[in-house]
């Protein structure tokens, strides 16, 4: 039987906590200088006998923004996207960039295919096909007693 996760420990809802931080009246470090850079997206793992999915919550990207790599049994996903706005009037101009990127890595088992890893991205969610390799056999457990 698993344990839910606790995601968060405060009192304040995840959206109120993450732009405020744990202490509201510390200004100077959480509200002015703000020390996010990388966001870690949501993810979703789902196993059955063929494969592994993995579903990541990655709204506001495009498919060319993400790159995904697998390199010594690690699986790693990120995605960086900058954003450019200029507006020009007669007596003003007004430019605004913004820049957004996740990163997220998954250390995978040893009976995967992993020149078969497929990603595809719909509607805000990357979905990462991992199939698995069948000639692998899976060791039995074994329960180690402690002393």
């Amino acid at each position: 039987m698993s344990t839910p996760a606790k995601r968060n420990s405060g009192l304040w809802p995840k959206m109120v906590h993450d732009f405020f931080g744990a202490d509201f009246f510390d200004w100077e470090k959480d509200f002015w200088a703000p020390g996010k850079g990388v966001e870690m997206p949501s993810a979703n793992v789902i196993e059955n006998d063929k494969e592994f999915k993995l579903e990541l919550s990655a709204p506001g990207f495009d498919k060319k923004d993400f790159k995904v790599e697998f390199n010594d049994g690690i699986l790693n996903i990120s995605a960086e996207k900058e954003h450019k706005a200029e507006e020009e009037k007669d007596n003003y101009r007004k430019k605004e960039f913004s820049y957004s990127s996740i990163r997220r890595s998954f250390t995978l088992p040893e009976n995967i295919l992993e020149d078969k890893i497929d990603a595809k991205y719909d509607n805000g969610i990357l979905k990462v096909l991992i199939p698995k390799n069948d000639k692998v056999e899976n060791k039995s457990k074994k329960a180690i007693s402690v002393s």
